[in-house]
């Protein structure tokens, strides 16, 4: 009797990948290829891509039973659309896959054969990037200041994109969790699955432009934060109590010293300019924080939808 095979599923975002899309999903088959005892769908959801990144996949999926395709109706944000195409796959085990080719598919493999032994979630970790330095040692530095900060009880993972396997168990549970705004990247720790870590250097991007920009890396960022750590209003309960010390310790220093030098000390301006713009910029930065933890709880009442779809491509 014939075993049934394992089905994989394997996740891209897209967003005007017009020149990546089509060696993709040849690189994907040519892995594939190599491990027949598995069969596989490759699942694309686009984000409102205005190049022609949708009629390509239309051709692909045409021409390729294996390629499908969710388009959205409009760009919903990289963190909404992922999150909504992987809880779409329903594959033995999910593997999430940048479409720029800065996750190698050559890991499929490795991720699979631990995936066999047991573990629920194989990621791939970045121990070197060939990414702009800048941008590589700005990303590790936020990592190791969110681990530090983290008070969920489990650690962020450093240097981790989402990239890896994930089985469809775990798959279930982020399904049912009904989170408008995920913070992918906790939730591998969050939930507490048995996790094995598969460090690799990141390539450059093989074509195309780097979607993410300031804002985007900000909006992760604060996600991260407002997620995993309540740190930063702590900060500002003790920052307000010390700051208030302080202020009355020279307040008192300058009521002494002008008692006894009544005729010959002058206060003069300065010091009253200077800690006005201090405590100004002190309460409008926590003000900020404070702000973005609001932000996040109107993101979650709301219950918005993740994203709409426009159309499904062979399904």
């Amino acid at each position: 009797m014939e075993t049934l095979k394992k089905h994989i599923s394997v996740i891209t975002p897209t967003y005007n990948e017009e020149d990546n899309v089509v060696p993709l999903v040849k690189a994907i088959a040519d892995v594939f290829a190599k491990i027949p005892q598995y069969t596989y769908e490759h699942v694309f959801i686009d984000n409102g891509s205005t190049d022609k990144t949708v009629s390509l996949l239309k051709e692909l999926a045409a021409s390729d039973s294996h390629v499908k395709a969710i388009i959205n109706a409009r760009n919903f944000g990289h963190v909404r659309s992922s999150f909504h195409g992987m809880v779409q796959c329903y594959g033995d085990a999910v593997i999430t896959m940048v479409a720029d080719f800065q996750d190698p598919p050559e890991l499929i493999i490795k991720f699979l054969e631990k995936w066999e032994e047991g573990y629920q979630i194989v990621i791939g970790i970045k121990s070197a990037s060939k990414e702009n330095p800048v941008m590589f040692v700005v990303r590790r530095t936020f990592y190791k200041l969110l681990s530090k900060l983290s008070s969920t009880g489990e650690q962020p993972v450093q240097n981790f994109t989402g990239f890896g396997l994930y089985d469809q168990k775990f798959i279930s549970t982020v399904r049912s969790l009904d989170d408008p705004y995920p913070y992918f990247r906790g939730l591998i720790t969050e939930l507490g699955y048995d996790r094995y870590d598969i460090e690799y250097t990141q390539p450059q991007r093989t074509a195309g432009k780097t979607k993410n920009n300031f804002f985007t890396l900000y909006d992760l960022a604060m996600l991260g934060f407002t997620n995993h750590s309540k740190l930063p209003l702590r900060i500002s309960v003790f920052v307000g109590f010390f700051s208030a010390m302080m202020s009355f310790a020279v307040a008192f220093g300058y009521l002494v010293y002008k008692l006894i030098f009544w005729n010959r000390f002058q206060v003069g301006v300065a010091p009253l300019v200077i800690g006005v713009f201090f405590f100004s910029s002190v309460q409008l930065f926590f003000i900020g924080m404070i702000g973005e933890y609001i932000g996040a709880i109107h993101t979650q009442v709301r219950k918005r939808p993740l994203v709409i779809e426009k159309e499904r491509v062979n399904f």
